[in-house]
């Protein structure tokens, strides 16, 4: 029987699902294709994409699993710490903590700064500064969030398949 929870945790799978594999593509397509380029293209293409990924499907997705995540853990709660509630639980910290909260603290304003950033009319020695100061650390942030959210993404599958009882 397919009930209120059972669309909760397929809707759950979905949006995270599709983060991961976001987050997954990017770093080994994205960044390793916009790496050889000279600072002002660079540049200009993180801000390209930086303005692009700001789009309702990004939303729907990247905050659904913010709310999704506790809901889908607290659906598999039975009044006792269960290993599925248990998986689920981890599932959504990981992707609450590793996942939004390094974005919002870290990788956003990393992006505010570049978007801010007028690149025309910048000395190659200004691009070469900015590039430095934001691909490094936006990429080492990057990396930490896609480990948190792969994991909370396999957290979450293996919880979906656990009988409630465990």
């Amino acid at each position: 029987m397919f009930t209120f929870s059972n669309s909760i945790s397929v809707f759950t799978l979905l949006v995270t699902a599709l983060m991961a594999g976001l987050f997954y593509s990017y770093s080994f397509s994205v960044n390793p294709g916009l790496a050889p380029l000279d600072d002002k293209s660079y540049l200009l293409a993180m801000q390209s994409i930086n303005r692009a990924i700001l789009n309702p499907i990004f939303f729907i997705c990247f905050f659904g699993s913010v709310a999704l995540l506790p809901l889908n853990a607290y659906l598999g709660y039975e009044g006792n710490i269960t290993l599925k509630f248990s998986f689920l639980a981890l599932a959504a910290a990981f992707y609450i903590i590793g996942l939004f909260g390094i974005t919002i603290l870290y990788n956003v304003p990393l992006n505010e700064s570049l978007g801010a950033f007028k690149i025309e009319g910048s000395s190659a020695e200004q691009l070469s500064d900015m590039r430095k100061a934001f691909e490094g650390p936006w990429n080492r942030w990057h990396s930490i969030r896609t480990g948190a959210v792969i994991i909370s993404f396999i957290l979450l599958a293996i919880g979906s398949v656990l009988p409630k009882s465990t």
